[in-house]
């Protein structure tokens, strides 16, 4: 039997069922579970949830004497929401203030599913699937706010952050490639997921600051395999996440791994999610190294031949700009600056934070040009270390960082 109670009725040893509020609202990453913890009591009492459903199957019912709000037999399971018409698009500015929260949130939903994956709990996509709702509504808003925002990751934080960041890719993605809603949902779940064999790696290996040995690449090579046979005994996974997590490190050349597939052998979902993958990897500081620049990255992810679906890779590249916001670019006038939001109409006149001036070697009051009302142009990338300039993020992300 399930019941609607108030939020000052919960119990220690109660199943909860569900919040009566949106995912970012209530304190924890997944919905449901049995309360053991009397911090969790607090946590609750603190948020602005006011109302539960409870189990009274699974755990403890309500004390006697105390009436629920509403008794079902069953609460209606829908399948992922297709998004409503009415999801009104949002600012930069605005969208990354909801970013930073769902980025703060989804990181302890997946450091919490590697946890469980070592301790040999079965993974549960429906667990997960308010946090990809959440991602995609946010990439609906405004794709560039999370993706942007997913990237600035630590060394520390890479493992359970990369996984944000590649639901977050792989979602613009496959709206970019036109999929339907259900099919964008999976390609989202796919990217959450696709590195869950990371769990059974040691963290001494994953976070070395140094070379790995060959041994221990070795051991880091069996994580697609390890992460399929993790969702194989999950519950509720669909093949397109196994699919990708399986075979997101494989090259159309056939010089991938684990399987050394070939172009024509490999999915459309394991092509979007192998340059998926690569994208925030090169992009993200490392243990072992600093991020390359968002265009730089394009640019060099252009020059690998045999490596991505040329196809897949051009729509990528549409999702995000050929100047990705945080890419440090130059313009003709000489002034250097920061891309902070796309341009609606094309790829090479994005919105451009500009802050030094290279024939006076020094920095200018700093200036937003909207390329597209502008007769400036970007003559290329730069490298911010070139000009002695540190912390460029600061220029688009602000407090967020």
């Amino acid at each position: 039997m399930l019941k609607k109670i108030t939020s000052d009725q919960i119990r220690l040893g109660m199943h909860l069922q569900a919040f009566c509020g949106a995912w970012l609202d209530h304190p924890f990453w997944r919905s449901s579970f049995i309360l053991t913890d009397p911090n969790d009591i607090r946590l609750i009492l603190e948020s602005p949830i006011k109302e539960i459903w409870i189990d009274a199957a699974k755990g403890r019912d309500l004390d006697p004497g105390e009436a629920a709000t509403q008794s079902v037999t069953a609460l209606t399971k829908e399948e992922p929401p297709t998004p409503p018409p009415f999801l009104e698009k949002a600012s930069f500015g605005e969208e990354v203030k909801r970013a930073a929260k769902i980025c703060a949130k989804g990181k302890e939903a997946v450091l919490s599913m590697f946890q469980e994956a070592r301790m040999g709990k079965a993974i549960e996509a429906e667990a997960a699937a308010p946090l990809v709702e959440e991602i995609s509504n946010s990439i609906l808003r405004n794709p560039g706010a999370l993706i942007s925002l997913a990237r600035l990751k630590t060394a520390d934080d890479y493992t359970f952050m990369h996984s944000v960041a590649v639901c977050a890719l792989m979602i613009a993605l496959a709206r970019k490639l036109g999929l339907d809603e259900q099919q964008t949902h999976d390609a989202g779940m796919a990217g959450l997921l696709h590195d869950l064999g990371k769990a059974t790696i040691p963290l001494t290996v994953l976070n070395k600051p140094g070379k790995l040995t060959d041994e221990e690449f070795a051991l880091v090579k069996t994580h697609p395999e390890a992460g399929y046979k993790l969702l194989l005994s999950g519950i509720g996974i669909s093949e397109m996440a196994k699919d990708v997590c399986l075979h997101h490190h494989e090259k159309i050349d056939g010089s991938g791994y684990p399987k050394g597939l070939t172009g024509e052998t490999i999915s459309l979902y394991a092509k979007m999610g192998a340059v998926c993958d690569v994208y925030d990897a090169i992009t993200s500081n490392r243990p072992y190294k600093t991020g390359w620049c968002p265009a730089e990255s394009i640019k060099r992810m252009a020059e690998w031949k045999g490596h991505f679906d040329p196809i897949v890779f051009q729509a990528f590249v549409k999702s995000l700009g050929i100047y990705p916001i945080g890419s440090f670019i130059r313009l003709e006038s000489g002034k250097l600056g920061v891309v902070v939001e796309q341009g609606e109409q094309s790829l090479l006149k994005p919105k451009v934070r500009v802050f030094f001036s290279t024939k006076s070697q020094a920095y200018i009051k700093p200036e937003t040009i909207d390329l597209a009302r502008s007769p400036e142009k970007i003559a290329g990338h730069e490298d911010a270390a070139k000009w002695g300039i540190n912390n460029i993020d600061r220029y688009w992300a602000g407090d967020k960082l």
